[in-house]
């Protein structure tokens, strides 16, 4: 098994990227991962020297043998080991959802606990998850804060052990890359971040001979279409059509019944409201699509 160490990261995912590594289809690979913040907060009070460049870092990324543009890369998430004791959350002044609720920086220590995240007198389970991770983009050049097509910082929950993520392939290898693990987040990841922890995550990488248009994330029942864009009414309305051409071509229903059916089974939902581009998603149970 390939080990991607931690100090190979990336800040942003660029159709040029320099792989780090390379790997075949069907091979389990381990990459070390920083939490969001780069380690730089150690201290609640020590955090006016942040740097911001360093923020975000994803270890990566791989050159997938035998990957082709048009191709979809599926990236079966094995295990996320968060490799601390504890995590740390931020808020800002002027981010989040409630953008003047913060005056400055804050950030608050969580210690973890016999599988819990301690917010003063609350035990939390945690429920580790990848913030981001993706692939290089077709033109563009996308910070790793940022998400689209590619993938990105989508901070999706589902994007959790036992999940396959099917990710579409603009370059030939994919290139391929991840980070910003959380130790839990709620929907929305509301504050600017979640519990931010470093972590070693495992994953296997395979390919799939088919196109699709944005990121699709599959677990044991259900099927999310993540849709990530500057306006939310526009990534729910895109998310939506993709729910709705998939449930089409599933069901072998016209664009109008699956819009009806969908209107019966989808449940469409946000993943981040605090990013550059705001991830929404749409939920359809798996039986409905065989």
């Amino acid at each position: 098994m390939k080990v991607i160490p931690k100090d190979n990261v990336i800040y942003a995912f660029s159709p040029g990227m320099k792989p780090v590594a390379h790997v075949h289809a069907g091979e389990t690979v381990q990459f070390e991962t920083l939490d969001a913040l780069g380690g730089q907060i150690q201290d609640e009070a020590n955090v006016m020297n942040l740097d911001f460049s360093k923020v975000n870092p994803a270890t990566g990324p791989i050159y997938v043998e035998g990957t082709k543009k048009g191709q979809t890369l599926v990236v079966e998430i094995l295990d996320i080991n968060i490799s601390s004791d504890r995590g740390v959350i931020v808020a800002e002044e002027g981010f989040g959802v409630l953008k003047n609720v913060v005056k400055g920086f804050k950030a608050k220590i969580l210690p973890i606990r016999d599988g819990h995240v301690i917010f003063n007198d609350l035990s939390i389970p945690i429920r580790p998850m990848i913030g981001v991770i993706g692939v290089a983009p077709e033109r563009e050049e996308f910070p790793t804060g940022t998400a689209h097509k590619h993938g990105g910082n989508m901070d999706t929950k589902e994007i959790s052990i036992r999940c396959k993520i099917h990710l579409p392939i603009f370059q030939d290898g994919a290139l391929f890359a991840l980070g910003d693990v959380h130790a839990v987040m709620g929907d929305g990841e509301v504050c600017v971040s979640a519990c931010e922890v470093p972590a070693t995550v495992t994953v296997k990488i395979d390919i799939e001979d088919r196109t699709i248009e944005w990121p699709i994330v599959e677990t044991e029942e259900n099927v999310y279409v993540l849709v990530s864009l500057p306006k939310l009414e526009d990534a729910l309305e895109e998310a939506t059509r993709v729910a709705v051409k998939m449930i089409s071509e599933a069901r072998k229903l016209s664009f109008e019944e699956a819009y009806m059916l969908a209107s019966l089974i989808v449940d469409v939902g946000v993943s981040q409201l605090v990013d550059p581009n705001l991830t929404a998603k749409a939920k359809i149970p798996k039986r409905y699509l065989v």
